[in-house]
């Protein structure tokens, strides 16, 4: 619901932390710091070529992707802007091998902050919307660095997330636990102002996202989801769909969100010992806790999401998000295996026994 109140992110939070009132204001710190991040790194991304951002960098990151220029700008921006403030203990990013250790003489806080600082970067020299994300964990021992384990909790310990996306507005938007709420930033204020309370995704939708270049290696369960909803209203879903793939995470997020919908980038075969091609500790446990406070699904293709124990901080993992009903429908798939295996017609994909769709 689109509000016509000015109540600005500081505002906000402020009204939130009311109902907390054994709260000291460390997490409101920094989710303020993150905004203030998000504000630069909105300003570097809006310049472009005229700032010589654009482009790659002479580095790559530790998933051996070549990096961009602004890839690395938004880095320094998450780091300078949370590390001296004395609300986070420690902070992760993809852009980094290891965890950050915040500089000697530095106050240590209660949380670990983990962000993309720059999601969907491949998009950047053909302006095409990219955004930040973030996850608050608490931290184990507040006030001490962290150990590398003390950043490999579930998704579902998370305090906030979230992510801010510069497209033809910067938005940010945000949970912490109480519903999803969107803010919109004001050029003219330097504000971002609450527009968007209590975003829902519809149950069910009738679009779908996912790169199709690489059907060849998917699993058979999403070969069968993707092939029922090509057929449309002459298969066995008996509606038309209508596709969808922009390469933007936080893209691909923000119109589920808005408009519902379904997102997968499965696991499949293409690289058999990577189960995954998105992060799971900065990118898909902040994107299923927005996801699930606004009523939807996110999953492994498997199981839930935040349920999954973290290995290692960059690990990679498939993913698959959004309107409930069509989430919960392809883990049904999955739960029902190879259906191409049977030898027997009558429990092949349209046998007698086969559960309804």
């Amino acid at each position: 619901m689109l509000l016509t109140d000015q109540t600005t992110f500081t505002e906000f939070l402020i009204e939130a932390r009311r109902t907390h009132p054994e709260a000291r204001g460390d997490l409101n710190g920094v989710l303020t710091s993150v905004a203030t991040a998000c504000k630069a790194i909105s300003r570097a991304v809006a310049h472009g070529s005229l700032a010589d951002l654009l482009g790659n960098a002479d580095a790559s990151n530790v998933h051996g992707e070549r990096q961009k220029k602004l890839d690395l700008v938004a880095n320094d921006i998450f780091i300078r802007q949370n590390r001296n403030r004395g609300y986070v203990a420690g902070m992760a990013s993809e852009e980094l091998d290891d965890p950050y250790l915040l500089p000697q003489g530095s106050p240590r806080g209660k949380y670990l902050l983990l962000f993309d600082p720059l999601d969907g970067s491949s998009n950047i020299d053909v302006n095409v919307s990219v955004g930040s994300i973030f996850s608050v964990l608490h931290a184990p021992t507040p006030g001490k660095d962290p150990e590398p384990a003390d950043f490999l909790q579930p998704g579902a310990r998370q305090v906030a997330a979230g992510y801010a996306i510069y497209g033809p507005s910067t938005m940010l938007v945000l949970t912490t636990g109480a519903g999803v709420h969107a803010f919109t930033l004001d050029p003219l204020l330097g504000e971002f102002i609450l527009s968007h309370r209590d975003l829902k995704i519809p149950g069910e939708t009738q679009e779908f996202a996912i790169n199709t270049s690489n059907s060849r290696f998917w699993e058979y369960p999403v070969q069968r989801y993707v092939e029922e909803c090509l057929k449309g209203s002459s298969g066995v879903r008996n509606k038309d769909f209508n596709m969808r793939w922009i390469a933007s995470l936080v893209a691909e997020t923000h119109r589920i969100l808005m408009r519902g919908g379904v997102f997968l980038y499965p696991r499949d075969n293409k690289q058999p010992d990577v189960p995954g091609r998105l992060r799971l500790a900065y990118e898909c446990n902040p994107v299923s806790l927005l996801v699930e406070q606004a009523g939807g699904r996110a999953s492994t293709g498997y199981k839930r999401m935040l349920d999954v124990q973290p290995e290692r901080l960059h690990q990679k993992i498939g993913f698959v998000f959004g309107s409930r009903a069509e989430v919960e429908r392809i883990e049904r798939y999955h739960r029902d295996g190879d259906l191409r295996d049977s030898e027997q017609p009558l429990f092949a994909q349209r046998g007698l026994f086969r559960a309804p769709a």
